[in-house]
């Protein structure tokens, strides 16, 4: 079932990145969850490095480093996609 959490995370996480960065990411669905996942990956690797990926109650902190890192891939993955797709940026 963990691979199920992690498709759900990665699609929601995905998503609010793509929402909160400026302009129009021309990537598809599917690499949005995988970007959404590699985020979530990131953002827990870095909440393990400075102590915080288990508290007691819900761990907000860890949360926002999950999305901060999916903001991160996601810009990062649009910028790639779009340089191997051969597509000029539109704003």
């Amino acid at each position: 079932m963990s691979w199920l959490w992690a498709i759900i995370v990665g699609l929601v996480l995905g998503v609010i990145a793509r929402a909160i960065l400026p302009g129009k990411q021309d990537i598809p669905l599917w690499l949005t969850v995988i970007f959404g996942i590699l985020g979530s990956i990131l953002g827990n690797a870095v909440a393990t490095w400075i102590g915080v990926n288990d508290t007691k109650g819900i761990d907000w902190i860890r949360h926002l480093l999950q999305l901060i890192g999916a903001v991160v891939v996601v810009g990062v993955g649009d910028t790639l996609w779009q340089s191997i797709r051969g597509n000029k940026r539109r704003t």
